[in-house]
């Protein structure tokens, strides 16, 4: 059992980006489909598509690279954890390196990035870091 299922999905990126990897595997769920789903709409990752297989099921997350097979994500990281939570109103969304890279906020409204938080005016749980 995963104790941190977003943890795991970002770790299962960052390990397939590092190999050099064009896709990378994972458990299904709807948040990690919405996650995949926000960064693929930011241009981080190139497609995500769910498999079905006997058990739950798999998201295949089909990886982005430059032309010169550089990743187009050069950094993840898991703000909000099972153990430290992290929210923030409307008024305090974090910017990630300047505006280079996407805060992805838990709202009421679903996953989005720090930017449609605050174009919406709604605050929520800081769910990780790209950039």
């Amino acid at each position: 059992m995963i104790t941190d299922p977003i943890a795991d999905m970002l770790t299962r990126i960052r390990n397939a980006l590092t190999a050099q990897h064009d896709f990378a595997d994972m458990p299904a769920s709807g948040l990690k489909l919405s996650l995949a789903q926000t960064l693929k709409k930011e241009g981080f990752i190139r497609n995500a598509e769910l498999l079905q297989d006997e058990s739950k099921g798999k998201i295949r997350i089909h990886l982005a690279y430059t032309d010169k097979r550089e990743p187009v994500i050069t950094g993840l990281r898991r703000v909000s954890r099972p153990g430290l939570r992290v929210y923030v109103q409307k008024d305090d969304l974090p910017r990630v390196h300047g505006g280079l890279g996407v805060a992805v906020i838990s709202t009421s409204h679903g996953l989005m990035t720090g930017r449609e938080a605050r174009q919406r005016g709604v605050g929520g749980e800081v769910i990780c870091y790209v950039w």
